[in-house]
């Protein structure tokens, strides 16, 4: 055969895709500490999407993109009176729940935030549900919600455990798209070919960049990306339930393919990876793991390597607080990603630059005892230098330990230390914290601190009344898995 054609033989979809569709078709969530933890994060999540809407900068990005346009059985936005389309409410309840970078996180090779899925999940649900209910049919429930959650977190998580789309100048919002875009082709009762197809578009689709998370342009979209990616996600499904084909080898096409084009070479000088090294590595089957060891952001609305070092600071607070102006040097010890990620000198040009910053979310809890989202604003940075003073005088350095034991299944810790050195020779203690209080290891801790968290979100947009219905729904187990949609979503409008 001549060597000057290609040979036409269509293949079969990509292993990987159909580990993907067989596990969302299939599975059987009968976990209870999943469900569980589904639901606390299902409610941690709309009420960060609340304290958004509090900042223009976010909801200036929210509505139609026709003014007036009229969507029979529109989706909600929580805490708006919007009725959008699927597509576009998936935007604006991603951008709400993201904003902030306050809603759940995993850490390993690659990160990111499941929850981000829900703009894609909870929009569908409730255009779905108004629908069927307008039919005479039953609505989806919360429990199909929870288990659209759960199989979400699974497929994001999973692939990052071990792929790091960052080290290949990716976004992680890749995998909102893709796993949003498996549950969501499910609600809408796709096929195995159609949900297939779907997920195929999701790969071939052009996939963000990590520019705009990092220095010196890291800026506004890291709090939309997500937003947009859920909603991405939502057309792509829709189009595969109409029909359209997909593409088998997305993944392993030569030259073609998505391994190939985006994920064979290194983000720092264009090295080809190894072949081996050029395909996802899946190192557990999809189940329930992801959603049980979650990470929730209860104290700080910070990117989550910083989390444990702004708990150490606000422990040191009270110690240096009447002597900031004796400080000689700040010494952090932390880990490989939060320096590759979030350290960095110089100024700050916007909050995004700010809460992706390790040592201004040190220095704030340091002179300030506290870390908010209206710590980041222009108008604070700008009326304390202090901050400024404090971030000049950090020494970063490695912990070899906290690097390995941040990638160990049984462990998965964020660790961080900070001790203050004055300069008549004296210094704090170093104060180390390996586990934030989301973590898995500090469940118990955290869920009532969370249901605090939530009741304070709530109170910013809703009277008491409200608040007290939608927390003893979600107190209520039995009655949160029963309760319709589009019932659920009547309690989220203003």
């Amino acid at each position: 055969m001549s060597s000057n054609v290609d040979f036409n033989q269509r293949p079969d979809y990509d292993p990987e895709l159909q580990a993907i569709a067989d596990y969302v078709l299939d599975y059987r969530v009968d976990s209870r500490e999943a469900l569980e933890t589904a639901r606390h994060c299902l409610m941690d999540t709309l009420g960060c999407g609340l304290l958004a809407l509090r900042f223009p900068e976010c909801t200036k990005h929210l509505g139609p993109l026709v003014e007036g346009t009229v969507v029979p059985n529109g989706a909600r936005v929580p805490g708006t009176r919007l009725r959008l389309d699927p597509v576009k409410a998936a935007w604006d309840i991603g951008c709400i729940i993201r904003w902030l970078d306050y809603n759940d996180t995993w850490l390993a090779a690659e990160w990111g935030h499941p929850s981000d899925n829900l703009g894609g999940i909870l929009a569908v649900a409730d255009h779905l549900s108004q629908q069927r209910v307008a039919k005479g049919e039953s609505p989806l429930t919360l429990r199909h919600v929870l288990e659209a959650m759960i199989m979400a977190h699974e497929i994001q998580g999973v692939l990052a455990l071990e792929n790091s789309f960052n080290r290949v100048g990716l976004d992680h919002v890749i995998l909102v798209k893709v796993a949003s875009t498996a549950v969501v082709a499910k609600l809408m009762g796709a096929n195995r070919e159609q949900l297939l197809s779907a997920l195929s578009h999701a790969f071939v689709d052009g996939q963000s960049l990590r520019t705009y998370r990092h220095a010196p342009n890291a800026g506004s979209r890291k709090s939309w990306a997500a937003g947009d990616a859920t909603s991405r996600a939502v057309r792509l499904a829709d189009i595969a339930v109409r029909g359209e084909m997909g593409i088998p080898g997305v993944l392993t096409a030569p030259q073609w393919g998505f391994y190939d084009v985006a994920f064979s070479k290194t983000n720092k000088d264009q090295r080809i990876k190894p072949e081996a090294e050029r395909t996802f590595r899946v190192s557990q089957p999809y189940g329930t793991y992801v959603m049980e060891n979650v990470l929730f952001k209860i104290s700080f609305p910070a990117e989550f390597h910083a989390q444990t070092a702004a708990e150490a600071a606000v422990i040191l607070y009270a110690e240096v607080r009447d002597r900031l102006d004796e400080i000689d040097r700040i010494v952090v010890t932390t880990h490989e990603s939060a320096i590759r990620i979030i350290s960095k000198v110089g100024e700050l040009a916007n909050p995004a630059d700010r809460d992706h910053c390790l040592q201004y979310m040190i220095a704030v809890p340091l002179a300030f005892g506290n870390l908010t989202a209206e710590h980041y604003e222009d108008d604070f940075h700008l009326a304390h230098p202090i901050i400024d003073l404090l971030r000049d005088k950090m020494e970063v350095v490695e912990d070899e330990r906290y690097s390995r034991e941040y990638h160990q299944a049984d462990k998965r810790s964020i660790a961080n230390a900070v001790q203050v050195f004055f300069s008549d020779g004296t210094c704090t203690e170093r104060v180390e914290v390996e586990y934030p209080l989301g973590h898995r290891r500090r469940r118990e801790e955290g869920i009532p601190q969370l249901k605090e968290k939530l009741r304070h979100n709530l109170a910013t947009r809703f009277p008491v009344q409200r608040c007290e219905r939608i927390l003893a729904l979600y107190e209520d187990g039995g009655r949160f898995d029963s309760t319709p949609v589009d019932a659920f979503l009547d309690l989220w409008v203003i």
